[in-house]
């Protein structure tokens, strides 16, 4: 049974949470939290606090300690907006590396939200209609619309407590003038986003994370009987109320603990300014989050629990969404990776890919154009440059740097380790790149025409050759064969095998 670990190093607190796969589900087995405010000198100067990042890496050890007790086989750790934003975020990453041994994998704000949504899903069952998962942490909101379970938006606000407290709000209780200074900066945020958000016709509001915890517990303790959801009434009142009280009166309320309280105002505003401008009726707490959907998507990835159907639509909805914004060709490029799909099983005695190599290959197929929507010439550099920048739901960075390597070693550039989009590969990912560019150069070459000239492949392999057979139309595939011969010195080149093609 494996056992995984999960660690969130967020702007206001570090969170890990272990749990063990049993029967293709997830059993927690510890989770810990501390609050270390790690996005204070952030949001403050710019960078990342001597003092916070030592507490950090204290916390960290604590964590690796008890990753290790319960014989934890997988560690993810991700950081958000704290690390995202900070200007000496390397140096902590390499500190972590140093201290602890453990890599950080510094996510954007659309892969933040797509990891909430997943731990969401994972974890309760939403019913019908159009839902908006609202997530607010200490230096960021993250805003996702799911229809039917499936990501359909994501948005990401620079509107977190630690941050919107920072630097508005300082006096105890604060101003009026604070607070109006922060309404306006909350408002002009929500409403870049809000005619869209408006546009999806909402039925549903679920939160996530500490700020609608505290304000939902808030809400029941007044509440007779058990109230399960907050109504946009009842969060102004609360919010209006929050802003009156100084520190140790909050502190005093139930449902807010003693950090919670120094931040509550800004967060509150938050929600009430977004539950206005978009006229939500109310929202309901879930105590799921990031963590959740670490710990789903690595079990996905070794053990099918019942999410690969919807991560891999995931994908797909986004690779599609990504070629349809740069006018990609989409019936050519489906056609290329249906071959490159055919190669990778065809040649697999051959090239001897780990089989997660397959959907990165689909992925290139599919998006390898998408440098011609900026100019023909140099459309290879194009295309790395937008794929590699590109937000691409459910594939990580290094994934996608993969993804845009792939692009731009399909024209007569040369794979060298030398070069940046090479060089920032890992080093498996450095060796095996030639195997897929070939696979992906010869669906290329088999679609030449774009013409739909080559219907079925077969092959037959040899020690020391490769003999493709193309099953064609009955206009045959002269120029399929002409581009496949182009490409056998670099097959051999790659796999030391010769490689013929005939039709049939």
């Amino acid at each position: 049974m494996a056992t995984l670990a999960a660690v969130d190093i967020g702007a206001n607190s570090v969170r890990s949470k272990i749990a063990r796969i049993v029967r293709k589900r997830l059993q927690v087995l510890h989770e810990d939290r501390e609050v270390v405010r790690l996005g204070e000198g952030v949001f403050r100067n710019g960078a990342l606090d001597p003092a916070a990042m030592e507490q950090t890496v204290r916390v960290l050890r604590r964590f690796q300690k008890a990753a290790q007790a319960h014989g934890a086989t997988e560690v993810r750790v991700v950081a958000t907006s704290a690390l995202r934003d900070a200007n000496n975020g390397g140096a902590f990453v390499q500190w972590v590396k140093a201290a602890i041994g453990w890599k950080v994998e510094v996510i954007s704000g659309v892969e933040e939200g797509r990891l909430i949504h997943l731990g969401v899903m994972a974890n309760t069952r939403i019913g019908a209609g159009r839902v908006l998962l609202i997530d607010l942490g200490g230096g960021s909101c993250e805003l996702i619309v799911s229809y039917k379970g499936q990501i359909e938006r994501i948005y990401s606000l620079p509107l977190g407590a630690v941050r919107l407290t920072r630097e508005f709000l300082r006096h105890d209780p604060p101003t009026e003038t604070e607070l109006d200074q922060m309404r306006s900066y909350i408002s002009e945020e929500v409403g870049r986003v809000a005619a869209e958000l408006t546009e999806h016709k909402i039925n549903l509001t679920i939160a996530t994370s500490g700020t609608p915890a505290a304000l939902s517990e808030l809400w029941a303790a007044g509440q007779p009987g058990n109230a399960t959801s907050v109504p946009r009434a009842g969060l102004l009142r609360l919010t209006k109320k929050l802003s009156t009280l100084n520190v140790e009166q909050r502190r005093a309320l139930k449902g807010i603990g003693p950090r919670r309280s120094e931040i509550i105002i800004a967060g509150a505003h938050v929600f009430a300014e977004l539950f206005t401008e978009l006229e939500l009726t109310s929202f309901r707490y879930l105590p799921f989050g990031l963590r959740d959907g670490i710990l789903a998507q690595m079990a996905a990835d070794d053990v099918d629990i019942g999410l690969r159907k919807q991560l891999e639509s995931e994908r797909h909805n986004s690779v599609l969404n990504l070629a349809s914004h740069y006018h990609v060709d989409l019936r050519f490029s489906t056609r290329v990776a249906e071959h490159a799909q055919r190669l990778y099983k065809l040649l697999a005695p051959v090239h001897h890919l780990p089989p997660e190599y397959a959907n990165l290959l689909q992925a290139a197929a599919m998006l390898h154009e998408v440098g011609s929507f900026i100019s023909r010439a140099g459309r290879r550099r194009h295309a790395f440059y937008i794929l590699a920048h590109s937000e691409l739901l459910g594939f990580s960075l290094p994934q996608r740097r993969f993804i845009a390597a792939i692009a731009r070693y399909l024209g007569k550039s040369k794979i060298t380790p030398a070069s940046p989009p090479v060089n920032a590969l890992s080093p498996t990912d450095r060796l095996l790149l030639p195997r897929v560019v070939i696979l992906l150069r010869l669906a290329r070459a088999i679609e030449q025409g774009r013409r739909e000239a080559v219907l079925n492949l077969r092959a037959k392999l040899e020690p020391r050759s490769v003999r493709l057979t193309l099953v064609t139309r009955p206009t045959g595939a002269e120029l399929e064969l002409w581009a496949l011969e182009r490409e056998s010195a670099y097959f051999f080149e790659v796999f030391g095998r010769e490689l013929s093609c005939i039709e049939v």
